[in-house]
């Protein structure tokens, strides 16, 4: 029995092609170009070289050229996400009918988590939002992070689920022996507890 869903917050609660993201990458090149003045090329080579091998383009950043993380933070969450997103109607009558308490796990800061959720009309679903500040920065995957978040939460691995659309995220929670659901449009994956091709789907939990 589930008794906790860790949901991630962007291209997981909405459709990856809504533009939401694609704000954000072209705010953090902008911020990587007149941080460290380099070229627009250099900066976005930076930006998604930095994400792949640290799972964020910030963690690579303070290593790297010791910038400060809550100015990049809120500079590139600056997006108005009100302007691309809509009330999820059938997203808000799917999570009133999953029965567990439910959590939001991101990459991002708290301030863009709440505004993408108003966005969506489903705020009130979730009891926390865990955002990049809740282990010093350190982003997704991280094993030590997920098993924080757990332990705070009072519950074992076991009776958690981790919803994301990132399959190295799930990766982690499945190491640590959490159930796992991939939301992605991909070919069906037997490796994961569940597979939906989106979040309206998630139902399945229950």
């Amino acid at each position: 029995m589930i008794e906790l869903a860790v949901i991630d917050l962007d291209n997981t609660l909405y459709a990856a092609d809504n533009g939401v993201f694609a704000r954000m990458d072209v705010r953090m090149t902008d911020f990587i170009m007149r941080a460290l003045n380099i070229s627009k090329p250099e900066a976005n080579a930076l930006r998604v070289n930095y994400w792949r091998q640290y799972g964020s383009t910030l963690r690579g950043l303070m290593l790297h050229h010791g910038i400060e993380p809550e100015s990049f933070l809120h500079d590139v969450h600056d997006i108005q996400a009100h302007e691309l997103l809509q009330k999820n109607e059938p997203l808000n009558a799917v999570l009133s009918s999953l029965k567990m308490r439910k959590v939001i796990h991101t990459n991002g800061i708290k301030e863009h988590a709440k505004a993408v959720l108003d966005a969506l009309g489903i705020r009130h679903h979730f009891a926390v939002i865990y955002d990049i500040r809740f282990h010093d920065y350190l982003p997704k995957p991280c094993a030590e992070t997920l098993q924080m978040l757990l332990t705070q939460e009072g519950v074992k691995p076991e009776q958690a689920c981790v919803v994301d659309d990132m399959e190295d995220n799930l990766k982690v929670a499945q190491q640590l022996g959490a159930k796992t659901c991939w939301v992605s449009s991909a070919a069906k994956s037997q490796r994961w507890d569940y597979h939906i091709e989106h979040i309206e789907a998630c139902v399945c939990l229950n």
